[in-house]
């Protein structure tokens, strides 16, 4: 059956994961004393190899995801952020005079991160195509995550973030709790339940299946897809009500993009309030899954996000 096989294939990857993290990138094994300040250390990322000398003190992040994941480790030392208007709850504390602002998520401010003086910069995601530029003023990494194979990727960049920091033993305990947990899912049926994941924004709404941005659900955690030959792409496929009752899933997975970015209309909860929707066994059935928008949108490669939505998906199948 394909769910046992997805499972068996799953377990294989988490339970080899975390011990295998840099063997498969990350930093390298042979200079990982540099992330204690005993010398230099290398970065492997998604644009290359990047060579630091020691622990880093003064970082320019550009990735919600990665600032939350420093965050939550205690790291000290980031000077530059970028300016988000609807900042998420934990993230906060960056939008004050404390942290100087480094241009938005998709275009830095390259004069005033050339001002900070930073010793190593962080591009991700949406600050991605800014790699070659940024490493012209200091060392830069590219911890974009692999949405084809997000839990591990994401897993893989978290832990590259704790050996570079010095806080290896934190990040692996909750890796390793990280990595029952998708087990747990996997194994407990979750392949018996069609899923789809649909996000809405300026009242419309669009499909991700597996492969895509929010494709983990599938390909990870076991959901099955309610419809095939969904687009991979970045912006999934724009569909209607109609299409979702066609789908007819036992589960709705939600997320609110006007909500994550504070945008003024809609609400999901809006957008699907209509007969087509409200006819469909999710809804019936309270398989309807409103999502936290900002974790799923724009920090879903930090780990306190990470933690959290594996864990609403595994509620939901359960």
């Amino acid at each position: 059956m394909r769910g046992s096989h997805r499972r068996g294939a799953l377990a294989a990857l988490l339970a080899g994961l975390v011990g295998l993290l840099t063997a498969c990138g990350g930093v390298d094994a042979d200079t990982a004393d540099g992330a204690n300040g005993k010398g230099a250390v290398t970065i492997e990322h998604a644009q290359g190899s990047t060579s630091l000398d020691g622990t880093p003190e003064r970082v320019v992040v550009f990735d919600l995801g990665v600032l939350e994941t420093l965050d939550v480790l205690g790291v000290e030392g980031i000077v530059g952020v970028p300016e988000v208007p609807n900042l998420p709850k934990p993230l906060t504390k960056y939008g004050s005079d404390d942290y100087t602002k480094v241009g938005s998520l998709k275009e830095p401010d390259f004069e005033q991160v050339n001002a900070l003086e930073p010793d190593l910069i962080i591009v991700a995601a949406r600050s991605a195509p800014a790699y070659a530029e940024l490493s012209e003023i200091a060392p830069t990494v590219d911890l974009s995550v692999d949405a084809t194979n997000f839990l591990a990727s994401a897993s893989e960049r978290i832990e590259t973030l704790g050996t570079l920091f010095g806080k290896e033993d934190a990040v692996r305990e909750r890796l390793d709790a990280l990595a029952a947990k998708a087990e747990e899912i996997t194994s407990s049926g979750a392949s018996e339940k069609t899923g789809l994941v649909v996000l809405t924004t300026g009242g419309k709404l669009s499909a991700y299946g597996p492969g895509s941005r929010f494709g983990f659900v599938y390909d990870e955690l076991g959901v099955k897809p309610a419809v095939d030959g969904l687009s991979d792409e970045a912006h999934g496929d724009a569909i209607s009500s109609e299409f979702v009752a066609e789908a007819n899933p036992d589960l709705i997975f939600v997320i609110d993009r006007d909500s994550a970015i504070g945008e003024a209309g809609q609400s999901a909860r809006q957008v699907l309030d209509n007969a087509l929707i409200n006819g469909t066994t999710a809804a019936k059935e309270g398989g309807i899954v409103y999502l936290d928008a900002a974790q799923w949108y724009l920090t879903s490669n930090g780990l306190p996000s990470l933690e959290s939505m594996v864990a609403t998906v595994g509620d939901s199948v359960a």
